[in-house]
This record gives C-alpha cells, structure tokens and sequence, in this order.
C-alpha cells in the first residue's frame, strides 16, 4: 500500500487481515516540494473551481459558499496583502476567529507565504493569549471584534506585534481584512516550501504545565491522511460533507477535520456556535445532510445526556471520528445506535497526532478500545526507561520517530523537546494497556491515575460509566487521599437539567458503577457541582478537581 501521501485504497473487507495487509504494506512517500496551503487550495481550484470548500451554516437558514477557485483567489489576495505590510517567510501570524471563511483563507494565505499560523480559541481570556501571543513572538494577528478588544488591552506588552487584522472592518489601529484583500492581486506565486518547513504552531493544552508552541512543518497534514482515511472510510464519496463542532484552532477541528477533508475535496460545513448545543448540532447535521463529522467525546457525551429532548428528523451520518479523550465503551455503543453511523476513535496529541485508530470498514473496531497503530506509525508501550511493556499491563504510549505527524520541536524550548523522548520513542504521558488482538485500551494520563488498596485504576471508565446513569450530565472521576487505601475514587458530577441531587441519588449513581464495573472503582465519595471544567479543546481538567479533593483530604 504505497501512495505519496495516503494508502491508495483500504481494502473494505470484513476481515481483521485488511488492517493487516494495509499496515504492513504501507511505506511513505513524501513529495521533496510541499505547501499546505496549495495543496487544500489551488489543486482543486484547477480541477473543480466551482466546488464548495466551506459551507457556512446559519441557524436562521442562511448559507454562503466559499469555492475552492474563490478560496485559492482570496487566499492569495491576503498573502500579497500580509507581505506588502512586512509580513515574512517564518513569521508567525496569529488567528483569533470562530469557524468562518476567514480563518480558512487566512491559514491558507500565511502558508503560502511560507509563514507560521498560530491558532488561538476565542474563549481564550487576557492572559492566556498574552502567553500564547509573547511567547510565538506573533508579528501580525487576525481577529474578529470580541478576540480585538482582548488584543488591545494586551498589545502595548507585545512588543513583536506590529499588525492587527480586524474582519470587521478597520478600527482604531486594525486594518479591515476585506479592504486587505480588495486593495490586493489575485494572484500568488507560493513560496517554494517542502515538507519539513515550518507552517504551524499550536499551543498545548497544558493541564500539565505551561503551555508549549508545538510546531509542525508542512508535512503534517501529509501524516494525517492514512489516520483520515482509515478512520472516515474513505476514499470520499461524491455526496460526502464534513463538520466539527471543535473549534478550528485546537488540533483535533484544524487536523483532524477541515484541512483533510479539503485536501481531498471534501466540502466542509462552518457554524459560528459560542457554545456546544444538542440542539444546534442536530438541526445542523439534518439540514447539511453532513455524511462524516468529528465530534469529541464531551460533545457525544452531551447529545446523549439531551437526546431524549431533540426534535430530529433524519440523519445522513456514515461515520462519525471521535478523540482528544477516551470515548468509553457505553458512549460509543450509545452513538452508533441512536445517529446510525460508523464511530471510529482515534489517538493521537498536539506533538503527534492520529497515530492509534479504528475503523469498522477495516474490521479495527472493539468498544472500548482507541484502536490500533495506524500505517505508517510505529506505536508501542514502554516503561520509564523505554522498554516495551507486556500485553496487559499499563504502559505509556510512545511513537518512533522520524514520523511524518510529528512536531519539529517546541518553538525556542530545546530542553522541553529533548525531555519529550527516550531514545527514538517520543512520549505522551498518557498511559494505556494493550490487549491480546493488539488493541489499545486508554488508562489515562500518568498524573490521572488513581492508585486505591494496591488497584491502579483509569478515571476514563469510570466517567463514561457514570454519564450512562440517566440522570447524570457530565462526569470526572479523580483520586482523593485516604489513609487507608492510598485513594479513593471521588465523582464530580453535572446532572441533567431538572434533576434534583440528592443522598437517595448518590447511592444509586455508586451502585450503577459498581454493578457495571468492580467493586474497587466505584466511587465512594459523589459531589454535585453545578459546571464541568473544561479546556478549550472540550476536555475536562480533572486538575482542579484532584487538586479540590488533595484540599478536602488535607482540612
């Protein structure tokens, strides 16, 4: 199976031996000249100009599309606009938009002028972005209205910052971006990049320190595409349509949805939601008639808790891709029957991403499981020192570089980046255990790990065992200190809306885990809280609520 980006086809056989066949087969073929901007933009502007990359869904009805020929047209607009204002090959450019035309055209521009994106989410606050935006030395920045006004409490402390887009229109001292483009020539010659350049920074999430700039070179969507195919099941059908609820800037919304799906000419559906809603994404999925759709567990977890409530008609889903956290058995099961589809899980993190996966179309699919190594990465669990652990027990996930996926390095951290590795095995912190069919089970972060009377146990489990109990919204699971047992499971739970906690309630949510799991990871301690934590990439920071317990425990 030897392609120049991806697996020329998946053999679609039921057998567990395609997986087989496709790994082993599977020998990368990197192009010495690559840009990730033309590849999602212009090839498909030569060959089908008038088909639709970006959708953009309005609730009220609206919609506008946004051609590959207009996008390749506007994207090299905003590139001869970012280099006449002083813009250069290497520079960063932050992007501080929600799901819309701009963000794509502007990621597309930046790479085509050999500069570096820096996406950053909206729901970022003052600080974190004046982290993010020092720390990159950002030399230009494009906003919508709300990320602006953050920005200009902030810039007179960035120093490196020299231009600010508005996609509003100018203000103050921001420039419009549609008067950037209309003043600019259609016409762009790329700048001659290969697949090690530079192109991407994305910050991570840092639930376990401050956060890092990963930057990836252009060959990172080149080491997305054989996770993508065999995840979506592809090759793409002619009616196929994709759409994520994640937000563009996170890894899993940018990679693992909309720069894949246009690389292979898949029209891709925007919605500018300031939060996730049952509801919302339901009317999306009918009215966009979406055949293929990213949705992180969080989001899963929160069409079930409300599904019961959700007008819905029918829907046209064929496979649905989930990560960024462990799915659990009782979601998944839960997803593919109510939408009808194909759920695959795939792993993979900000430095190095989709390299586990699954897919029914392979006969790689166990509840459950995140999957297996996709072609064309080498994955295994090894121990403090680098050594392979045996199936069964819990080890940290580990992929072999050179890889394609994988990050340069962190931006200006060389000693971050070297402590990422033992040997030639880039780390993850995350622990997991493999089975005896070669499956991947995740246990959870190593800082996660609740370790009670002698048991090591994963909060995963246990919080998709709890968001099954029909009064329950959302879940963490954490240890707490005991002198006993070293620590106990303590629950943090979000209920339904109309649900009244209760003492009657808490014993019958610990016997719904116990009855269902064992009698070691149950919860013993349950609290109700009213909001769930989460990162801006829809995790939630078990952190403060370990840290919460560490308190209690103490007092």
């Amino acid at each position: 199976m030897t392609s120049e980006v991806t697996p020329a086809a998946l053999d679609a056989s039921e057998d567990v031996s395609a997986y087989k066949r496709a790994y082993d087969s599977f020998r990368w073929e990197l192009p010495t000249r690559f840009n990730m901007g033309v590849a999602v933009s212009d090839k498909w502007a030569l060959k089908a100009p008038d088909r639709p990359a970006i959708i953009e869904y309005g609730p009220d009805g609206s919609r506008a599309t946004l051609t590959f020929a207009e996008l390749s047209r506007r994207s090299n607009a905003l590139a001869n606009a970012l280099r006449a204002k002083g813009v250069q090959r290497g520079d960063r450019v932050a992007l501080l938009l929600s799901q819309g035309f701009e963000v794509l055209i502007s990621h597309v521009a930046i790479y085509k002028l050999g500069a570096i994106a820096v996406p950053l989410a909206l729901l970022f606050g003052v600080e974190a972005l004046e982290y993010r935006l020092y720390s990159s030395g950002a030399k230009a920045i494009i906003a919508s209205g709300s990320g602006l006004a953050k920005i200009g409490s902030i810039s007179p402390r960035l120093p490196e910052l020299k231009l600010v887009v508005s996609v509003e229109g100018a203000s103050g001292k921001a420039v419009g971006f549609d008067q950037l483009l209309a003043q600019a020539s259609g016409a762009f010659e790329p700048e001659d990049t290969g697949p090690d350049d530079p192109a991407l920074m994305i910050f991570t999430s840092g639930t376990t320190g401050p956060p890092k700039g990963a930057l990836h070179g252009h060959r990172v969507l080149l080491g997305h595409m054989p996770g993508v195919e065999m995840a979506y099941e592809f090759p793409p059908r002619p009616d196929d349509v994709m759409w994520t609820p994640a937000d563009w800037a996170w890894a899993g919304g940018l990679l693992n949805a909309l720069l894949p799906a246009l690389y292979l000419g898949v029209p891709v559906v925007s919605a500018r939601f300031e939060k996730f809603s049952a509801d919302a994404a339901v009317a999306l999925l009918e009215e966009m008639r979406v055949t293929c759709a990213f949705i992180p567990p969080t989001a899963l977890r929160m069409l079930r808790a409300e599904w019961d409530n959700i007008d819905r008609r029918s829907l046209t889903l064929r496979t649905i891709c989930s990560a960024g956290e462990s799915l659990g058995r009782e979601t998944l099961e839960w997803a593919q029957s109510a939408l009808g589809a194909s759920v695959n899980e795939f792993y993979g993190q900000t430095e190095c991403n989709l390299v586990l996966g699954s897919s029914a179309a392979l006969g790689v699919a166990k509840a459950g499981a995140i999957g297996r190594p996709v072609p064309g990465h080498r994955v295994r669990l090894i121990d403090g020192q680098g050594r392979p652990v045996p199936k069964g027990t819990p080890g940290q996930i580990a992929i072999h570089r050179p890889d394609p996926v994988m990050f340069l390095g962190y931006w200006e951290n060389e000693a971050a980046t070297e402590r990422k590795f033992i040997g030639e095995w880039m780390t993850t912190g995350d622990l997991a255990v493999m089975d005896e069919d070669g499956y991947f089970q995740f246990f959870g972060r190593d800082d996660d790990v609740i370790t009670s009377a002698g048991f090591r146990i994963g909060p995963s489990e246990i919080e998709d065992c709890l968001s099954g109990h029909p009064a329950v919204s959302l879940a963490a699971a954490v240890g707490k200190p005991d002198a006993l047992r070293t620590e106990i499971v303590k629950a943090y739970i979000v209920l339904k809306d109309g649900v009244t906690p209760s003492e009657t309630l808490e014993e019958d949510i610990k016997v719904w885990v116990r009855s269902r799991l064992s009698a070691h990871e149950y919860p013993r301690e349950v609290e109700f809280v009213g909001s769930m934590p989460l990162t801006t990439t829809g995790k939630v920071i078990r952190r403060i609520f370990r840290d919460r317990a560490r308190t209690e425990a103490a007092g």
